[in-house]
């Protein structure tokens, strides 16, 4: 059985705003990664060489990572 007890349950709750913030984030990549999103940036053309629609996919998720890697950040201080 694994049992933290109450000092540690801190770790685990996280404030209103930070919980807001996440949820608001995986909402916009729902909408971001819908099709018909994604069908707006498929065309032959490029960025940097490689594909828009790649360039989309990638940007949107490295984004993603970056913003939920400072709102956790801000959670943990």
């Amino acid at each position: 059985m694994l049992f933290f007890g109450v000092k540690n349950l801190y770790l685990f709750l996280m404030k209103k705003r930070h919980e807001q913030k996440l949820i608001l984030l995986a909402l916009l990549l729902v909408v971001l990664f819908n099709m018909p999103v994604i069908f707006i940036f498929n065309s032959s053309n490029s960025i940097f060489g490689f594909p828009v629609l790649y360039f989309y996919i990638f940007s949107v998720w490295l984004i993603s990572i970056l913003l939920s890697f400072f709102i956790l950040k801000k959670h943990y201080e």
